[in-house]
């Protein structure tokens, strides 16, 4: 089974490398970085072109080479419109998006997801998060416990963390892709639609797959935090979907244990 991992980047000098070697560093044998640059100009390229370059069967760092490498760097619309065209790249059976600031927690977990994903059989895994401070990883901001999706827990407020979450590349052919109109909620819009909308298959991995670092683009200010969940509020309205307008108060509440 071919797992696919897409990364976009633009000028992420200071992080990609991170993200990279925690790709490289993976136990399991069959892995499709995908790169999606926005044409970076601080050297993050250069990088990238460390990974790619491989010599008697490993790469630049001394990996041994059983990941093949895709690089694009263009111009894009966006971080999903990014997103998007690395999908569209993609060959393996199963996709994940690991971010340019954020890397896997440890070297097993495209073995975990790969495993859990053949015993369960199911369309899409996901597991827990931890976010870190940007200049300090060591330093735990925010600890994401997740859980397996139960009926009505994203009209509680509830939502798997979506770097860490996995879908078979089937659900995106069947269901579509990321809505690039949607500003920085488009992955909450697209998760609702996956598993509220469309009811497909779930299993939760009891176990932190990802480190990111502290900043994403919903969180840079108080603004940016309203405007994203009125954003989750108005993704139950373009699916059709029932959601009381108490949820945009209801919601930010079930983060408040994540930080002690």
């Amino acid at each position: 089974m071919k797992l696919s991992i897409i990364t976009t980047s633009l000028n992420s000098a200071k992080t990609i490398e991170d993200t990279l070697k925690s790709v490289a560093n993976q136990t399991y044998l069959d892995i499709e970085h995908i790169i999606i640059d926005g044409k970076s100009t601080d050297g993050t390229l250069d990088i990238v072109k460390k990974f790619t370059q491989k010599t008697n069967g490993s790469d630049a760092f001394g990996n041994t080479a059983h990941i093949t490498y895709k690089v694009l760097s263009e111009k894009d619309g966006g971080i999903y419109d990014a997103i998007n065209k690395g999908i569209g790249l993609a060959t393996g059976d199963i996709i994940g998006i690991l971010n340019s600031d954020d890397f896997y927690t440890s070297n097993d977990v495209i073995a975990t997801v790969i495993n859990r994903l053949k015993e369960s059989n199911v369309d899409c895994v996901w597991g827990d998060l931890i976010i870190v401070d940007k200049n300090n990883v060591k330093k735990i901001i925010r600890n994401w416990k997740s859980a397996p999706y139960e009926e009505n827990s994203f009209q509680k407020g509830w939502h798997p963390p979506h770097p860490t979450i996995f879908f078979k590349k089937t659900v995106y052919e069947k269901y579509g892709l990321f809505r690039t109109d949607l500003s920085t909620y488009a992955d909450y819009e697209l998760m609702l639609r996956f598993l509220v909308k469309n009811k497909i298959n779930s299993s939760y991995i009891s176990k932190t797959l990802v480190t990111m670092r502290n900043g994403g683009a919903s969180s840079k200010s108080y603004y940016n935090w309203i405007k994203a969940n009125i954003g989750c509020y108005r993704s139950f309205k373009l699916n059709n979907l029932k959601i009381s307008p108490l949820f945009i108060i209801r919601k930010p509440f079930l983060k408040l244990e994540q930080f002690f």
